[in-house]
């Protein structure tokens, strides 16, 4: 069994409900949350899924943008933070 960690940045946008919606800018995946720590989990889990499938198939994937290149876009709303996972592959 093989280990693989991937650490990405993602963009949280608080909405007027004070719920959360998450974009990966470099894998251009969405998820959300009803707070700021569902949101977290939700976007672990889907950096999870998504690179399970990816090292799975052999799918080429986007590497991370830096932290500070994405924070000097960032809106009042967003907050910017790397999301990190670890994928279990067999072989």
């Amino acid at each position: 069994m093989k280990k693989y960690q991937y650490l990405y940045p993602a963009i949280f946008i608080k909405d007027e409900e004070g719920k959360y919606q998450v974009f990966f800018p470099d894998l251009d995946i969405y998820t959300d949350g009803n707070n700021l720590s569902e949101a977290y989990l939700y976007a672990q889990g889907l950096l999870k899924a998504y690179f399970a499938y990816a090292e799975k198939y052999e799918v080429d994937y986007n590497k991370p943008t830096k932290l500070e290149k994405l924070l000097s876009k960032c809106k009042a709303n967003e907050l910017v933070m790397y999301v990190e996972t670890v994928v279990e592959v067999e072989g």
